[in-house]
């Protein structure tokens, strides 16, 4: 066998090659998915903060809105 390399690639090389640019592409590919995931978490969660928010600020307003309760008394126990 000789040492130099030949010029043409071996079938295991073109192989090994096939295989890493396919693992790189679906690297990006799932990079962009969770990307486009961590966005739809994060308008989700704005959402929902607006929506509590909202709730929050009517609670508020229909609790000054009511009367506030009297005071109630306690009542002594009496022993026999």
């Amino acid at each position: 066998m000789s040492a130099r390399k030949s010029a043409e690639p071996s079938p295991e090389s073109i192989a090994r090659s096939n295989r890493q640019r396919l693992a790189a592409e679906e690297g990006v590919r799932a990079m962009a998915d969770a990307e486009r995931q961590a966005v739809d978490v994060r308008k989700n969660m704005a959402r929902l903060r607006e929506l509590r928010k909202a709730k929050e600020a009517a609670d508020a307003t229909l609790q000054a809105s009511l009367p506030a309760p009297a005071p109630t008394k306690r009542k002594k126990k009496v022993t026999p």
